[in-house]
């Protein structure tokens, strides 16, 4: 349930309405907007009163959400959801753009340092590297784990990116303490307690979308997190699995319109794992840009052939530094003015707009 309160309406006659609807057991989310001020409603909605609540002379009307997901949707929050990432708060989301560069593992210092180096010259802002693997063979290179780790935070305090790397087990959080951003893969998607133990904190947690999910399967996974306050998800759309067998994945652009309809939180592409061959990264990139994605997380190794995963959807440093460039090119062309991204977001949820 969201209730919209009249733009008139008195701060402390808001407040006394949040702290009733909370004395019944539920929880209540506030968006305040130039137009408008939404309560968002979380719980058994069932013991309040619509017309009761329609009747208070600072309400403005009642809707009920038919989405199972109620912190990640969009009527609840109307504004775009912005992360801030590590020390230097960059940000992610609404027209903040996020390049995540790095290899597939983490494989030694030389390697990752030089990467890492390599992908921050070119204009990446973030760094990725795995430590611990999820492979789909139990016999292939699983990660350097712990010592990955620290490897990350060297090239870490050796370039100032902030780091991303993935997670697989929640006993393994306090090795996280220092990594930016802690991402979910697409096997751990519905790892409904590890997304528990990752709502607690409050870290940018990266969220994959599942190998066969659907959007709505995804963003209920996010709910997950935000339902145990964490508000700092970032979605990533890493191709999903198909009929096709040409490419690794098929990488489904459909999704980030559909998930920025639905959905205030902010969604990436990654067109290394959604196709699984090197050359297809710049055209997929440049495509997640123009589609509105907040992002790109691209694959990149000091030499692919003999990487010891995923060599074969790795570019070179000198190949990522080319799409990097015209993905920024993308970028400049394909800007929409936030004024009218904001007014077909009003007219979609019938909020008043000025006519200024």
């Amino acid at each position: 349930m969201i209730i919209i309160v009249k733009q008139d309406a008195k701060e402390e006659r808001v407040r006394d309405l949040i702290q009733w609807i909370e004395a019944q057991n539920l929880r209540t989310h506030v968006s305040k907007g130039d137009y408008a001020t939404i309560i968002g409603v979380i719980g058994d909605i069932s013991k309040l009163d619509d017309d009761l609540i329609t009747g208070l002379d600072i309400v403005e009307g009642v809707k009920h959400i038919s989405e199972p997901f109620k912190s990640a949707n969009r009527k609840f929050h109307p504004k775009d959801s912005i992360i801030e990432v590590g020390e230097q708060k960059l940000k992610v989301g609404h027209g903040n753009f996020a390049l995540i560069a790095g290899p597939c593992s983490v494989e030694s210092e030389e390697q990752i340092i030089s990467v890492a180096k390599s992908v921050k010259a070119a204009g990446a802002t973030m760094l990725r590297g795995g430590a611990f693997k999820p492979r789909t063979s139990p016999y292939d290179f699983q990660g350097l784990k712990a010592d990955g780790i620290e490897l990350l935070l060297e090239a870490k305090r050796e370039t100032g990116l902030p780091i991303v790397t993935e997670i697989m087990n929640a006993n393994h959080l306090p090795l996280f303490e220092d990594v930016d951003v802690i991402q979910v893969g697409a096997r751990n998607m519905q790892n409904f307690d590890l997304l528990r133990q990752l709502g607690r904190i409050r870290k940018p947690i990266l969220l994959k979308r599942g190998l066969s999910a659907t959007i709505e399967e995804w963003l209920m996974s996010a709910e997950y997190i935000l339902a145990e306050g964490n508000p700092n998800v970032i979605l990533c759309e890493r191709g999903i699995r198909t009929f096709e067998t040409y490419t690794r994945n098929t990488v489904d652009l459909g999704a980030i319109p559909a998930v920025k309809k639905l959905s205030h939180l902010p969604v990436i592409v990654d067109p290394s794992h959604g196709t699984g061959k090197s050359w297809m990264v710049e055209p997929l990139a440049r495509a997640a840009v123009a589609v509105g994605a907040d992002g790109v997380m691209i694959e990149v190794h000091n030499d692919p052939k003999h990487a010891l995963c995923d060599g074969a959807q790795s570019l070179t440093p000198e190949a990522f530094a080319d799409v990097a460039e015209q993905v920024r090119q993308v970028q400049a062309s394909s800007k929409v003015p936030l004024t009218t991204a904001r007014r077909k977001r009003m007219i979609q949820f019938r909020m008043p707009i000025s006519r200024k």
